[in-house]
C-alpha cells in the first residue's frame, strides 16, 4: 500500500472549514473545495514512490492489474474526491461516452487548445459520478415533473415567469422542458436580471420549499441559472445517503461535505450559476429532458459487512466499511486497484494508520487487510 498525499483544490465555492475539520487541522481561512485522490494528471496524489500518475504510466499492469488495463486502458479509471460545498456549484451536465468522443475529436480538429476557457471537451471520456454525504448535503438533481414546476413558479407571483408556466403545461413533457430551458438561457440579459431579482426575493419571502433556491441569486446575481435551477428537484441527503448522476442529468451541489467518485474525466457543460463559459447549443444537445425522481441511494450490505453503493457503470465501485473496535480484521485484497479513505475513527490499513481524511492506494492484487474502529470508504472498479 502507498500512503497518499493529496492536493486540495481552492475553488471559490469551497467551504473554509469542512475539509480542515475532517482532517483535524486548523482552517487556512481560504476556501477548500475538493481533495483529489487518484492519478488525474491535473492533481495526482503523491506517494513515496512518486505521483500516482507517474506510477501508473510507468507500469500500468503492475499498479492496475491486467483485468483493469484490458477493460479500461492503462489509466486509473476513477477519481475519488472529498467535496466540500460552502456555496452552490455550477448547474451542469456531463456527456455520455459517444458524445464525449465526438465533441473531443471535433474540438481537436478545429484546433481549440485544451486549456482554452471556451473549450467544452477536455478529454474523450464520459463522467458519470456518485456523491455520498458525510454531513447533511443539499443538491439539485434532474428535472421535476413539469406540471409541479409550473405550480411552483406560479406560486411565486412573478409576472415574468408566467410565459414559462404556460410552456410547462405543453405536451409532450420533454419538449416542454426543452422549450423552457432554452427560453431561460437565451433571454435578454437585462430582462433576465430583473426576473432573477424578483424571483429570489419571492423565494426568500415564501420560504418552505422555495428556501433552497432563495440564496442562489446572492452568489450569482442576474444569472439565468437561478431560474433554470427551479426546474430541478431539490434533494437533501442524510449522512450515508448518495446520488448517482448519469450522462445528461442536470445537477448542482449547494451545500455540504461528501465523498465523490467519478470516471476519470473533466468534461462539463454548464447551464448557469457560474462565471465560466456556457455553450447553450451544445448544452441543449447533451441534456436529457426527462423528469423523474432523483433516486436517493442507500448502501446494500453484503454478508462480509461491506456496504455497496450500486451504480450502472463499471469504471468505479464505491463501498463503505464501518469497523467496530475488537472486530475481526477484514481482507479487502482485490485483483483491481483500490483507494481506501478513512472518514471517521481510526483504521489500520496494512502498516498504515488512517485517521479522518487520510487515504492509501492499494495496487492490484496486493494484500489489503483492515481493522480498527472507524469508517472506511473503498474505491475500485467493478470486477
Amino acid at each position: 500500500m502507498d500512503r497518499l498525499d493529496n492536493t486540495i483544490r481552492p475553488y471559490a465555492w469551497g467551504s473554509t472549514t469542512a475539509i480542515a475539520g475532517l482532517l483535524g487541522v486548523e482552517p487556512s481561512g481560504e476556501p477548500q473545495a475538493e481533495m483529489w485522490m487518484g492519478a488525474h494528471p491535473g492533481a495526482p496524489s503523491r506517494t513515496d514512490r512518486g505521483t500516482l500518475f507517474e506510477l501508473v504510466e510507468a507500469d500500468p499492469e503492475r499498479e492496475l492489474g491486467p483485468e483493469s488495463v484490458g477493460r479500461f486502458g492503462p489509466t486509473l479509471p476513477f477519481l475519488l474526491k472529498v467535496l466540500a460545498a460552502g456555496a452552490p456549484l455550477s448547474l451542469q451536465v456531463h456527456p455520455d461516452l459517444a458524445q464525449a468522443k465526438e465533441g473531443y475529436e471535433d474540438e481537436e480538429r478545429r484546433g481549440v487548445p485544451v486549456d482554452a476557457p471556451h473549450r467544452n471537451y477536455k478529454d474523450a471520456n464520459h463522467k458519470p459520478e456518485l456523491i455520498c454525504a458525510l454531513t447533511e448535503f443539499d443538491g439539485l438533481c434532474g428535472f421535476r415533473d413539469p406540471l409541479r414546476t409550473a405550480e411552483l413558479l406560479d406560486g411565486l407571483g412573478v409576472d415574468s415567469l408566467k410565459p414559462y408556466v404556460d410552456l410547462l403545461h405543453a405536451h409532450p413533457e420533454d419538449a416542454a422542458l426543452r422549450e423552457v430551458l432554452t427560453a431561460v438561457l437565451t433571454a435578454d440579459p437585462d430582462e433576465m436580471a430583473r426576473t432573477v431579482a424578483e424571483t429570489a426575493a419571492a423565494c426568500a419571502r415564501l420560504g418552505g420549499e422555495y428556501a433552497p433556491y432563495a440564496g442562489l441569486a446572492h452568489h450569482y446575481p442576474g444569472d439565468p441559472g437561478v431560474i433554470a435551477a427551479l426546474l430541478l428537484n431539490h434533494v437533501r441527503l442524510q449522512p450515508g445517503e448518495a446520488l448517482y448522476l448519469g450522462a445528461g442529468v442536470p445537477h448542482a451541489y449547494l451545500d455540504g461535505l461528501g465523498v465523490e467518485i467519478m470516471a476519470n474525466s473533466d468534461n462539463v457543460l454548464r447551464a448557469g450559476l457560474t462565471p465560466k463559459h456556457i455553450d447553450v447549443p451544445e448544452l441543449l444537445r447533451i441534456v436529457r429532458f426527462e423528469a423523474g425522481d432523483p433516486g436517493v441511494l442507500r448502501p446494500e450490505a453484503a454478508p462480509d459487512g461491506e456496504e455497496v453503493y450500486e451504480t450502472p457503470i463499471d469504471e468505479f465501485r464505491l463501498s463503505r466499511h464501518v469497523l467496530a473496535a475488537g472486530g475481526a480484521a477484514r481482507d479487502l485484497t482485490r485483483a483491481t486497484p483500490q483507494i481506501l479513505l478513512c472518514t471517521a475513527g481510526t483504521v489500520q490499513a496494512g502498516e498504515h494508520e488512517l485517521t479522518p481524511g487520510r487515504s492509501v492506494f492499494v495496487p492490484a492484487g496486493e494484500k489489503a487487510e483492515v481493522s480498527g474502529a472507524g469508517t472506511l470508504f473503498r474505491a475500485t472498479v467493478v470486477a
